[in-house]
């Protein structure tokens, strides 16, 4: 399950930066939910980066508890 969430992840993070990418070559405004998207995407990553160093220094095995 751990893996569909990462790509479902991976899958919104790439629409998500060439969407804004093109409509910045084009001159155009974004869609809201695009930006609301992104900056949800923004925090998850931000989350990860503080929550699995924390976790790590806990001593507890992500891999295991997924298997």
């Amino acid at each position: 399950m751990l893996q569909f969430a990462i790509v479902i992840y991976g899958l919104l993070l790439s629409f998500v930066l060439s969407s804004a990418s093109r409509n910045k070559r084009e001159g155009r405004a974004h869609a809201r939910s695009l930006v609301y998207v992104g900056y949800i995407l923004c925090g998850l990553s931000a989350g990860a980066a503080v929550g699995l160093p924390l976790v790590a220094s806990m001593g507890v095995d992500l891999v295991a508890l997924t298997a």
